[in-house]
């Protein structure tokens, strides 16, 4: 978790060419509370840790997150003050605190806001466990990145980047290299398909206090950075663009800026449609989380509809998909050859997918324009419809406080033929 911080962020970066980053960081012991116990490396400072062999964990996998997403991947530095107009420097270690209490958290992130610098407060038992250390870490490259700090549209969206950081890191081939050069080794997803897949008619980006999905909405952010479907102004690019494209103190959503940057050719619409689409077998590039979707998807709540006979559904009220939510629905009796015919209607825009999985994994998306098409589906084939809640304008939304236009589920029926719901 991050300490939000209302906060007039500073100028936007100079193009020019930024100074060469010293090997070393300099410290600074005035962000956070300092002390006289701690042990360095380049880019960090650890403090008070328990012993060194706990200190030197934490710095071989805090050192190997910075190699993979600042060295790699070039985002901006967390050793830059946010303050700062330009990348030129001074670069300062970031301050990791082990800490014995934090009410309601393993760790949480906090900021010097004349300095322009975060830290890191870590309860002593997860100072070893990058699911939580990177995930601040994570929050610390949002500051860094300085556009939406003060900008409270984007406030949930904090937790779903720092949640794709650290998988990122523990799980994904473009941290392979990172994780080499410090000996760490690929670990488990973190992604909760029971929360993603069994509520996928949440709000894209939802805050609500203790039923949101902000923490695991973060699949939706590989999908982006992998770009499957090769949409321009997607792929690694979107880190830093999501902050640096974002219109300074507009408080607009992470959603709109993506919609520059997909567009003309393309709607952030479509693209999250596809997003849903791709998630109907989690074919959104991450191996680990698909393996992880192949052993639990019968366990997965799919009770979205209501048969009405005759091949009709209605969507149930309580699972209508909010926006840019999605409802997933297996169809069942598609294994032998044949085509499957569907028609959706609703009375508000969405977007109508079909996902054709055949035996081997590889899957096929068939869009149905106005939510009416037909697909054939061979031998060993299954499918998947995907109805995604996608209003022709963007909502001005605040995910930690839904309004009833973002809130609202779209009421839609559902003809089938060739297959059942």
């Amino acid at each position: 978790m991050y300490t939000h911080l209302l906060l007039a962020a500073g100028c936007i970066a100079s193009h020019a060419l930024a100074a060469t980053p010293p090997s070393g960081f300099q410290a600074n012991p005035k962000v956070g509370p300092g002390g006289t116990k701690y042990k360095d490396s380049p880019h960090f400072r650890i403090y008070n840790a328990p012993n060194d062999t706990i200190a030197d964990a934490t710095i071989r996998s805090l050192e190997s997150a910075y190699s993979c997403f600042v060295g790699d991947l070039g985002w901006r530095s967390t050793g830059l003050s946010f303050r700062q107009d330009n990348d030129d420097g001074p670069f300062y270690k970031l301050n990791v605190y082990r800490v014995d209490t934090l009410p309601g958290a393993a760790a949480n992130t906090g900021t010097d806001q004349s300095a322009g610098l975060s830290f890191l407060n870590v309860l002593t038992q997860y100072m070893t466990e990058p699911s939580i250390t990177v995930h601040e870490f994570g929050h610390a490259l949002t500051y860094a990145a300085r556009y939406w700090i003060d900008q409270g549209r984007t406030g949930a969206w904090w937790e779903t980047v720092a949640q794709f950081v650290a998988d990122t890191y523990i799980t994904s081939p473009v941290c392979a290299a990172a994780r080499a050069r410090y000996g760490q080794a690929e670990g488990k997803t973190m992604i909760d398909l029971g929360k993603v897949i069994g509520d996928s008619h949440q709000v894209i980006v939802d805050g609500s206090k203790n039923t949101g999905n902000y923490y695991q909405a973060w699949p939706f952010l590989v999908y982006l950075f992998n770009n499957p479907d090769n949409y321009t102004g997607l792929g690694h690019e979107i880190f830093p663009n999501v902050w640096t494209k974002y219109k300074r103190n507009s408080n607009e959503t992470p959603l709109h800026v993506l919609d520059r940057l997909v567009g003309p050719a393309a709607k952030i619409q479509d693209v999250v449609a596809r997003y849903w689409a791709r998630m109907a077998y989690v074919d959104i590039g991450h191996a680990k989380a698909q393996a992880q979707f192949a052993s639990q998807r019968r366990s997965l709540n799919y009770a979205n509809l209501d048969a009405q006979g005759s091949g009709r559904y209605r969507v149930k009220a309580a699972r209508q998909p909010r926006y840019m939510g999605a409802t997933i629905i297996p169809l069942k009796g598609t294994t032998g050859a044949g085509t499957v015919g569907v028609n959706v209607t609703a009375s508000a825009p969405f977007v109508a997918t079909l996902a054709v999985r055949t035996a081997g994994g590889a899957v096929r998306y068939v869009t149905l324009p106005k939510g009416s098409g037909q697909a054939v589906i061979g031998g060993g084939e299954e499918a998947t419809l995907v109805v995604v809640n996608a209003p022709d304008t963007l909502y001005l939304y605040d995910p930690f406080s839904l309004t009833a236009d973002v809130s609202r589920g779209l009421d839609f029926q559902l003809q089938l033929t060739g297959a059942t719901a």
